[in-house]
């Protein structure tokens, strides 16, 4: 059998970690809108980024489905989940929403109870993180394989509000301040794995709730842009790429890469990491309403070819941000979305010489009326620290 319940207010210390209950009604006041312009007669939300964004849950449900009903017709969003897995909503908006909760015991068949909350033969979408074990049995039920909803929701994840801007400048502070002690740990000497330690617990005392990724890439391990850590010890004159990040809450994320030298740099390390500054200089200062993002690929990638190090920068220039470390927009060649005020992304250009060495130098920044602003405010030079 199932239920519906309804949640009381959540509690005061849920506030720090969502935003008023105002920006998630009006969140999924646009979603409904978007997708019946879609021709949808609504959305299925499982746990994970989407179900944060338009209601605030951190519900984390696998085997037993969770699912947001998002009706495209203007009734009201509804919730079927587990009762086992009520207190999962206590801190998100759901109660203050007033949403209709319908839960349900073991031996229950939810995709029954999803399917008589929708219309007959219903036209939905599903976010793309729906397990395959949910996707499969709803498909049945409605007898058609879903639509993804990530058209409906990218254009709303994509332009940033002002609260989630402040979020993402709070965050850049945070982890601008763990790059500012570098010096401290970073030293001939020590492992990639203990500089890494000591970054995530600054990462931590600085007021993320997590450290999300830590490179430190140092010699050749640079030349590797997804390299993490290892025991490898750290030596004189190594270059150094660290990437930090993770999420500041209400659970938006920080990501900032620099490039440090141990010592008096090579000259030619020196040139070329210049030409980098130059080339991620020039994709910032592309960046404005009305540009594509792969213009803005394009200005970063045009610098290094200049230089004639088109063939080591080998990766896009950058990827959307925000309860996601990688989400939409993303800054590379083919994507022809125009730019808008609130479009929040990395501006990454990074070189790689394999066996030797890398650099790569990130900022985030938040499309403006006029240009963008970042979000990220140390330097963006090669940092030499003693040797």
């Amino acid at each position: 059998m199932s239920s519906e319940s309804s949640l009381s207010a959540a509690p005061d210390h849920a506030e720090a970690s969502r935003f008023p209950t105002s920006v998630y009604a009006d969140r999924l006041a646009r979603a409904a809108e978007i997708a019946r312009r879609s021709g949808l007669d609504g959305l299925l939300v499982t746990p994970g980024p989407d179900l944060r964004y338009l209601v605030g849950s951190r519900a984390d449900s696998f085997e037993r489905l969770t699912c947001l009903i998002v009706p495209a017709d203007g009734n009201p969003p509804s919730v079927v989940l587990p009762r086992l897995e009520l207190a999962s909503l206590d801190e998100s908006a759901v109660g203050d929403l007033g949403l209709p909760v319908h839960d349900w015991v073991d031996g229950v068949d939810p995709y029954e109870l999803v399917s008589s909350l929708l219309p007959e033969t219903p036209r939905v979408a599903v976010t793309d993180a729906m397990p395959a074990l949910h996707l499969v049995p709803l498909a049945r039920r409605f007898g058609a394989i879903p639509a993804l909803a990530t058209g409906v929701l990218r254009e709303l994840r994509m332009l940033k509000d002002d609260a989630e801007i402040d979020a993402l400048r709070r965050a850049g502070a945070a982890i601008d301040r763990v790059h500012a002690r570098m010096g401290q740990w970073l030293r001939p000497g020590r492992t990639e794995a203990e500089v890494a330690a000591d970054i995530t617990a600054a990462i931590l005392a600085e007021g993320h709730t997590e450290a999300a990724f830590v490179i430190v890439g140092s010699g050749p391990h640079g030349a590797d842009p997804h390299h993490e850590v290892s025991e490898r010890v750290i030596e004189s004159g190594d270059v150094v790429v660290i990437d930090i990040g993770g999420p500041v809450e209400p659970g938006y994320n920080s990501d900032s890469t620099r490039t440090y030298v141990l010592g008096d740099p090579e000259s030619r390390v020196a040139e070329q990491v210049a030409v980098l500054q130059a080339a991620q200089r020039a994709a910032v200062a592309a960046v404005r309403p009305g540009v594509t993002a792969e213009s803005v690929d394009a200005a970063a990638r045009d610098v290094l070819a200049a230089a004639g190090l088109a063939e080591v920068f080998v990766h896009r220039t950058g990827h959307g941000i925000g309860l996601s470390v990688h989400e939409e927009p993303y800054i590379v060649a083919g994507n022809e979305t125009v730019l808008e005020p609130g479009m929040a992304f990395s501006i990454e250009p990074g070189i790689y010489f394999r066996g030797q060495w890398g650099a790569r130098i990130e900022d985030i920044v938040v499309v403006t009326a006029d240009g963008c602003e970042s979000m990220n405010q140390r330097p963006h030079g090669l940092t030499i620290l003693p040797g």
